[in-house]
């Protein structure tokens, strides 16, 4: 007589352990922008197709998306959008290698290159002779800087909460590394300390920038300036890289990398370029970060042969957060950019700026030089009063 089999053990409702935890694990959703799709712990590299190059090559903004395990907020960086400012390109190569997505909380957007076309031939403009930074938010419709604007504002801007747009001196000039925005705005304020840059310059915005389109989007938006167009200078990329890790740190995004607290930036409500009144070889008196008083000479126009044509003296007490690095200036040309401080003793201590060298001694000039006597010597003080828009 066959027995009958044991009674198989009653069925539980409840699954077993290991998978009830796995279960309640939440992957991320992906995401997606133009043609990539990242997993959430990962990153990818894609690109977002603008119009193409007259040969009929095609031509494409390159991406690179961390897309972090952990829910967070997500930023752009972006660089180049001037295609003969690299330095962003540099700092954002360091971010990236960085960033781990394991442990990221949010997502990374990076664009290194915004400005192909400019780039490939160490062009500010577009081949049209645009400015992209003045054709923002673009059409779809309209010229080739309107068509990138636009892709960069629907693929990008749309898709972000924050962004920092990487800048360096334009036309000859270099910076020193600032952040500007709008300072009134609490929230752009309390990033702009974060990033910790030796200045932080309260900036209006310039219509057509990306700043100005991000910030009507709703963005909270920061613009760094750093060194000069077609270098790599080191202070500016460490500056960039350093300050775009406290900012994420900042956004509790956990980035996984530790750095210096921020130190605490100078703040300025107005800056001003004084320029040349005469034709001539320019020699500078003042460094990036050199703290000026009132009255102080800062440059002196001299003809080939020797003689003084004019001087430039600052208007106000403040600090050289940019000059020229052309010796040879043409009447209107700018040469020194003082940003106003109220209270300079006060932010800045006997040392200057967080993160500048401290100003050498300067004995102040007088305000006329007693040995000049050529009566077409002249003082400049040509100075626009008025907050730096994102590029003179």
């Amino acid at each position: 007589m066959t027995e009958d089999p044991p009674p198989a053990p009653p069925l539980s409702s409840d699954p077993a352990p290991t998978r009830r935890r796995r279960s309640g694990l939440r992957r991320r959703p992906p995401f997606r922008i133009g043609d990539l799709e990242v997993r959430a712990g990962r990153r990818e590299t894609g690109e977002l197709p603008v119009p193409r190059l007259v040969t009929g090559t095609r031509i494409s903004l390159p991406l690179r998306v961390v897309h972090g395990r952990h829910e967070g907020p997500t930023i752009w960086i972006s660089s180049s959008i001037h295609g003969d400012e690299i330095g962003g390109v540099e700092i954002i190569r360091r971010v990236n290698e960085d960033l781990d997505p394991r442990s990221l909380a949010g997502t990374v957007i990076m664009v290194p290159i915004v400005n192909v076309h400019g780039f490939l031939v160490g062009d500010r403009y577009l081949p049209d002779r645009r400015d992209l930074n003045r054709s923002f938010p673009g059409s779809a419709t309209g010229s080739l800087a309107s068509r990138i604007a636009h892709v960069f504002m629907e693929e990008v801007v749309a898709r972000s909460d924050v962004g920092i747009d990487l800048h360096t001196g334009s036309d000859h000039r270099t910076n020193l590394p600032q952040v500007r925005g709008d300072l009134d705005d609490p929230r752009t304020r309390d990033l702009a300390e974060a990033f910790g840059a030796p200045v932080m310059l309260h900036a209006r915005v310039r219509d057509g920038s990306l700043r100005a389109a991000g910030t009507a989007a709703g963005k909270t938006v920061l613009l760094f300036e750093g060194g000069e167009a077609l270098r790599f200078d080191p202070q500016a990329i460490t500056a960039g890289v350093d300050g775009i890790h406290r900012v994420l740190a900042r956004l509790d995004m956990d980035s996984g990398v530790e750095v210096a607290p921020p130190p605490v930036p100078v703040a300025s409500r107005k800056s001003a370029w004084i320029r040349a009144r005469r034709s001539g070889i320019v020699s500078l008196d003042v460094a990036l970060g050199d703290r000026v008083a009132k009255g102080e000479r800062v440059a002196v126009v001299h003809d080939s042969l020797g003689r003084r044509l004019s001087q430039a003296r600052a208007r106000f007490d403040g600090i050289i957060i940019g000059h020229t690095q052309h010796p040879l200036g043409h009447q209107g040309d700018a040469l020194v950019h003082v940003a106003r401080i109220a209270d300079l003793d006060e932010h800045d201590g006997a040392d200057g700026p967080p993160g500048v060298p401290p100003a050498p001694d300067r004995t102040t000039e007088p305000t006329s030089d007693p040995r000049t006597t050529d009566p077409d010597t002249t003082t400049d003080r040509t100075t626009t009063d008025r907050p730096e828009p994102d590029s003179p």
